[in-house]
Parts: C-alpha cells; structure tokens; sequence
C-alpha cells in the first residue's frame, strides 16, 4: 500500500495539490478523485486531476480567489489555479443522487454525504478510488485496485441501476474496456442490455465523443466486440448491426477497423452498410446512406464527407481485375482530400488487394491528373482557344476531355487537349 500512496503523492501536480491543502486549512476534506487516480496507478498520462471535497460550493467560492461557477447546482466549482485552461481543476462537493429522469443528470443531488458514499455514485470500481493528499492516504472502498490487477471493469454496485440511471455509463463502460484494454466482468457486462432504453434518451452528441474514442484506441475492437454483443450497436447503428450476421462477418468487420489507420476507422466502422457488389462502381446509394447517419449521430462536417465517400468505395479490393485507367475513375469520383485514404481503407481491408492500393499509391504520388482542375487547360483557355461564349457546353467538353485524361495521363498536355476540344466541339454540333 506504501508504495501506492507514494506512486499517487509523486503524480499530484502541485496546483492541485494546493487546491486540496487550502480547502484542508479550512477544516474540509479534500482528495483526488476519479480517472487520473486510476491511471496515475497503472503508469498512464492522468490528463485533469479533479478534486472532490466536503466544502459546500459557496464556500469553494469564498476560499479562492479565481473561480468559475461550472455547475453550482450539481455542486461543480473550477478553481483558476494560473494562465491558461490547464491550470483549471474542478472541484466538486460530495454528493449524493436522486432519480435521473432523463437518464442522464441526477434529477437532484444531496451535499453534505461522506465520502463513501460520494464514491458509490461512480460508474465502475476503477472510477472510485481517491488520494487524500494531507492524509497520504488511498481510499479504495470497492475494489478498484484488484479490478487493475485483474484487468477487470466491474460496475459499482449493481450493473443495471448504475447504467439505467445515466444512459452514457454503457458506452463509457465499452470505451474503458478498449482504452485501459481490460474486460468486463460477466456481471457489468449482463447489466448493459436492460440499460439500452437509457442509453436511447443520451444526446448523440455524447455517443458520437463516446465512439470517436473508442476509434482512437490502439485496438478498437476490444470496445466494439462487447459493444455489439451487448446490443449497443444494434442501438446506436442499427443500420451496421442488420448487416452483421454470423461471428465470422464480426470478425472481418472488426479486425478491419483494427488494421485501419486511425483517421479511416470510421468509414471502416460503416463499411456493412455497402449495398453493391460490384467492386468496381462508386456506391452513391451506401455514400448518402452513410452520410444521413453520421449526420443524426452529430459527427462534423469533414468526418461525414471522408467517411461517407470512402464507404462508396470500400467495396473494391474484391475486384481481382484492376487496370490503372479503372483506379483514376474511381479516385477521381473522391475529393481530393480523400483519395489518399482510399488506398489506406483498401489496405486494411481483410484480403488486401496489393494491386490495387500501389496502384491508387503510384497515380497518387505521379499526381495523375483526377479532377477538371488538374487539366492542363482552364476553361477560360478553352474558350479564348475554340473563340467559345461561357456556358454549359464549355463545362461539357471539359468534363469529356477529362474522361479521355483519365484513361490516359499522357493526353494531358495543352495542345492535345485543344486538338481533342476542338474534335469535340464539332460532335456536340456547337
């Protein structure tokens, strides 16, 4: 237990520590609570330290100087501790919980209640340990520091009132398990399925930062594979859920987004929503699909595009037949930030197709022309050249010239486009 405590005392950042020790002079306890003791002891970055203390919020608020009413009313005061958001340390009164009819903010809280009992509010075991830094002392009510050794998340007390009670807790739970890499116990995994109804009254914002890191683990999977076997995703992305079927499709679907590099793992995340077969078409029907979804679940705008538009296209590593003019149409079908994530999706895919990403990698190094704008004339070039007015057939002839282009990079050139410009002009009868 020394040991412990002496592992906490060298991680406690100094500003914290004079937090909890002007809230001890004033006759309060006061400890660290919560995720950065949890990872402080298994050697991770702790991140925010929080404080939680017997202190009223009013009387936080007279005791420092610098202060930010956060959440008064849930007792959550932020102590300006210098310059800068990292200086910030929320400190927060104990507090015990009534009901929570949204099933995500008590709908009223109790201050004043000890400290166990404050703890007993938290989520999982690992969540509710604390160091009393002027006690040197480890408070560890539960079981957390076993649950670590164990590699173990076990809800606090019983799984379905903690989960019911704030629908969030099950995705928290899944995401745990991929960050700290544990399991969760049999018990707490049990309790997942009766919450789901909470978890449906969450604001998607929520779910969305709750799968972003999930995404950004080192191995995804071991979220997502407790998150589809509880039901979570049938939640959540019912749509991906339909087209999961037998435990080999899981399988590929989450070793896929293993493999994926991390800023292609959520198209990886849609991909069972692709309708075609045929690996060689841009699936417009899977992009607006995948778009709608991610939309409802509030992802930004530059997340939905490059996922939405690389699911068009997740299908192609099944084609077999690949040619360099057939990979320059399908890229050209994609913006231009998101051609270069193709070839990484492609690479991730199951049964890699090596042909088909170096051949996406050597178009994409020797920048072969992809787009109207990549033409070796502009459209104004065009019109002083062909002594054509603006108009639609300016834009027609373009596109045509870059239908040619694309079969073959070597037509790019000024003069060749305007002896193909002029041959075009005739047949569209200008």
């Amino acid at each position: 237990m020394q040991d412990v405590v002496e592992r906490l005392a060298r991680a406690v950042p100094a500003n914290v520590r004079d937090v909890c020790a002007t809230l001890t002079a004033a006759g309060h306890q006061a400890v660290t609570v919560g995720g950065a003791v949890r990872d402080a002891l298994l050697g991770r970055d702790p991140g925010d330290w929080d404080v939680a203390t017997s202190a009223h919020p009013d009387e936080v608020l007279k005791l420092f100087r610098h202060t930010i009413p956060t959440g008064l009313q849930h007792g959550t005061v932020t102590v300006v501790t210098g310059k800068g958001a990292h200086t910030h340390v929320e400190v927060t009164t104990f507090r015990g919980e009534g009901a929570y009819t949204d099933a995500r903010r008590p709908d009223h809280v109790v201050f004043g209640v000890p400290l166990i009992e404050d703890l007993a509010r938290r989520d999982l075991v690992v969540n509710a340990m604390a160091y009393d830094p002027a006690k040197h002392e480890f408070i560890d009510p539960f079981g957390g520091r076993e649950d670590m050794a164990a590699r173990r998340l076990r809800a606090v007390g019983n799984a379905v009132e903690r989960f019911t009670e704030d629908g969030l807790r099950v995705m928290r739970a899944v995401r745990f398990a991929a960050q700290l890499e544990f399991v969760l116990d049999p018990e707490t995994e049990a309790g997942i399925g009766p919450a789901l109804p909470s978890l449906a009254k969450v604001s998607r914002e929520r779910v969305c930062e709750e799968l972003r890191k999930i995404l950004s683990t080192r191995q995804p999977s071991l979220g997502l594979s407790p998150a589809h076997r509880t039901q979570i995703i049938a939640s959540i992305l019912p749509a991906v859920h339909a087209r999961l079927g037998d435990s080999m499709v899981v399988a590929d679907w989450l070793g896929r987004i293993d493999r994926a590099t991390h800023d292609v793992r959520l198209a990886s995340l849609l991909e069972p929503i692709c309708d075609v077969e045929d690996p060689y078409l841009y699936d417009q029907r899977t992009v607006t699909r995948v778009a709608d979804i991610l939309k409802e679940l509030k992802f930004s705008n530059a997340e939905i595009e490059l996922a939405s538009q690389l699911t068009g296209v997740a299908r192609a590593p099944r084609g077999d037949a690949w040619t360099p003019p057939q990979v320059r149409h399908l890229l050209a079908r994609l913006g231009k930030h998101s051609r270069p994530h193709a070839a990484l999706l492609w690479a991730a895919d199951a049964q890699p197709n090596s042909a088909l990403v170096g051949m996406a990698q050597q178009i994409l190094a020797e920048k072969h022309p992809l787009a109207v704008g990549d033409l070796a004339i502009t459209g104004g070039e065009l019109m002083k050249a062909l002594d054509m007015k603006p108009g639609p057939a300016v834009g027609r002839i373009l596109a045509l010239l870059l239908q040619r282009v694309l079969e073959d990079p070597s037509l790019n050139t000024r003069e060749t486009l305007i002896a193909d410009a002029q041959k075009l002009e005739l047949e569209l009868g200008r």
